[in-house]
Formats: structure tokens, C-alpha cells, sequence
């Protein structure tokens, strides 16, 4: 992966480096905790890595909680430091859940979508085994439509060969180049490996500079 100065890495692993703390879960919309740092959301197919990739990027093993069974998840997670909040969407795409449940999942992640004006950027993180489904499609139209910024992240890219990593990001950059809101880079990352994390964390790194809200 490329893009990222010498400069940019290590303001990324600095900004990432600070004290996480748990801040708030939230069920429904009325259950947000008030708007206040910039927020970093990553959203993706439940069981996609979420969870994993947060921990990653944090260095905190344990800071947000993970789990192989799909649909663990059923909050807002909110986890923030000094200067930005990480979120920790619930998976969407779980069938095997309770239709009246995948409906709440589903109602909170779009209000919340909608209605967070200190919302920088979504990452919408993608299994690199798998690629786009008919799953994200509605999250991606509810971004499009709230001009939500945001930016796909491949996980588990370790698992993947190289020729077809290279056709999977092809594809999803030919898809999101016809999306108004979307970023049109790809991220590759493993949690496992820590392939990608440091890319990453500069991006986030690049993306809070451009705001003001780190030098």
C-alpha cells in the first residue's frame, strides 16, 4: 500500500497511540451519546472484522469486544481519546437474526448516519474473501444520500491470493467510482498480520489534519 509519507505513518501511530477509553453503547437513536469530538465510524457485514480491526489500530487488545459469532454486536460502540471518537457499528446482513432485530440494527445505523454532523468518515469495511454483496448496498445508498464521506477497508487481505486481491479491489473501485460519497482509495488491512494498520492509521491521521483537528 502506498500514498503515505514517512511523516504520515508516524502521526498516525501517534494518534492512535493515546489512552482509549469506552464511552458509551447505544441501542436505539435516542441512546447517542451528545455530539462532540470528530468521529470515526466503521461499519461492514457483521462478522467482517470490526471489531478486530479497532483493536488493531489501537494496540488495545480488548478494547472493543470481538467474536466469532455473527451479529454480537447490536450497538453503537463509542470509544474515544483526547482528541477523536472511534465507533464500532453493529453488523448489518445478518439473516439469521430476528427479522424485528435486524429492523432496530438497521433503523439505528441509518439514523445515526444520518444525523451525525461531527461524522468525518465512514469506513465500510469489506471481507477482502468475499467483496461487495447486496448487503451493503443500502448502507452505501444512505451514505450517498447524507453526503456521509466514506471509504472501503479490506480485512482479512492476508487470506487472499494476489491475482485475485488485485481483480477484488478493480472491482470495487470501478463501483464505488459511480458513488458521490465515497473516497475512491482502497484499503487493504489484516488484524492478524497488521498488514495495512499503519496506512491506516495514517489516513485517519490525514483525513483529521485536513479538518483541523490535529497538526
Amino acid at each position: 500500500m502506498t500514498g503515505f509519507s514517512a511523516d504520515e505513518i508516524e502521526a498516525g501511530r501517534t494518534l492512535f497511540a493515546a489512552g482509549w477509553h469506552f464511552v458509551a453503547a447505544a441501542a436505539t437513536e435516542s441512546r447517542l451519546p451528545p455530539m462532540g469530538a470528530t468521529e470515526i465510524a466503521f461499519a461492514g457485514r457483521s462478522n467482517v472484522g470490526k471489531s478486530s480491526l479497532i483493536n488493531a489500530l489501537t494496540g488495545r487488545k480488548s478494547l472493543a469486544r470481538t467474536s466469532h459469532t455473527p451479529g454480537r454486536t447490536q450497538e453503537l460502540i463509542f470509544f474515544a481519546d483526547t482528541r477523536m471518537t472511534l465507533v464500532d457499528m453493529p453488523g448489518y446482513g445478518y439473516a439469521a437474526a430476528p427479522k424485528t432485530k435486524v429492523k432496530a440494527w438497521t433503523d439505528l445505523i441509518h439514523a445515526y448516519l444520518l444525523g451525525r454532523q461531527n461524522l468525518a468518515r465512514v469506513y465500510i469495511l469489506i471481507d477482502a474473501r468475499h467483496g461487495l454483496k447486496a448487503a451493503d448496498n443500502p448502507v452505501l445508498d444512505t451514505m450517498d444520500e447524507a453526503a456521509v464521506s466514506y471509504q472501503v477497508v479490506l480485512t482479512k487481505a492476508d487470506q487472499v491470493k494476489a491475482a485475485e486481491f488485485a481483480a477484488r479491489v478493480a472491482e470495487i473501485e470501478a463501483t464505488f467510482a459511480r458513488r458521490r460519497a465515497a473516497f475512491p482509495q482502497v484499503l487493504a488491512t489484516s488484524a492478524r498480520t497488521g498488514e495495512g494498520i499503519p496506512e491506516l492509521r495514517a489516513a485517519v491521521a490525514r483525513l483529521l489534519a485536513e479538518r483541523g483537528v490535529v497538526s
